[in-house]
């Protein structure tokens, strides 16, 4: 892994067109619609990485409950 990672599209326009800006470390400017950003990595989450197991049941209590929540508000409309 490389210590500069360099984005695929612009975050504000979506275009290709990006060069390393020098302002700083992780910046970028996208010459198609004239803008800079900065790229930051921020660290490793508390909570660690889960299992397999463990993640994937996560993962489908919070989608069955977004569902449950999202239909009641279909009924709703």
């Amino acid at each position: 892994m490389s210590e500069r990672a360099a984005p695929f599209y612009c975050p504000y326009c979506g275009d290709e067109d990006l060069f390393p800006n020098e302002t700083g470390h992780g910046a970028w400017e996208c010459r198609a619609c004239n803008r800079a950003f900065q790229l930051k990595y921020l660290g490793l989450l508390a909570r660690g990485v889960q299992s397999d197991s463990a993640g994937s049941a996560g993962s489908a209590g919070s989608a069955g409950s977004a569902g449950s929540a999202g239909s009641a508000g279909g009924d709703g409309i």
